[in-house]
């Protein structure tokens, strides 16, 4: 059983920078896929970021160059550094961990990005 933890979140200006974490316990960290998504009020879940293990990143078009995500096998956590933060980048973020057709979730962060 894996449990995903995340943190880092909360209110930011427009223009300001958070880092979120997102701690896995368990022993497949670091052979899993790490992606984050988010979701706004009335809207779908979609994807933000993944990273592979072995460090491949793949970004949604809305956060490319703004966005980074990162992984530390061995703290068994992922991170997502976000920059240059938007109104439209307010959602609960949400970590996801998988391993073939295995899913786990975190139980998401509020990133709220307002003046």
């Amino acid at each position: 059983q894996v449990q995903l933890v995340e943190s880092g979140g909360g209110l930011v200006q427009p223009g300001g920078s958070l880092r979120l974490s997102c701690a896995a316990s368990g022993s497949i960290f670091s052979i899993s896929v790490m992606d984050w998504y988010r979701q706004a009020p009335g809207k779908q879940r979609e994807l933000v970021a993944g990273i592979t293990m072995d460090g491949n990143t793949n970004y949604a078009d809305s956060v490319k160059g703004r966005f980074t995500i990162s992984r530390d096998n061995a703290k068994n956590t992922a991170y997502l550094q976000m920059n240059s933060l938007k109104a439209e980048d307010t959602a609960v973020y949400y970590c996801n961990l998988h391993w073939g057709a295995i899913h786990y979730w975190g139980q998401g962060t509020q990133v709220t990005v307002s003046s």
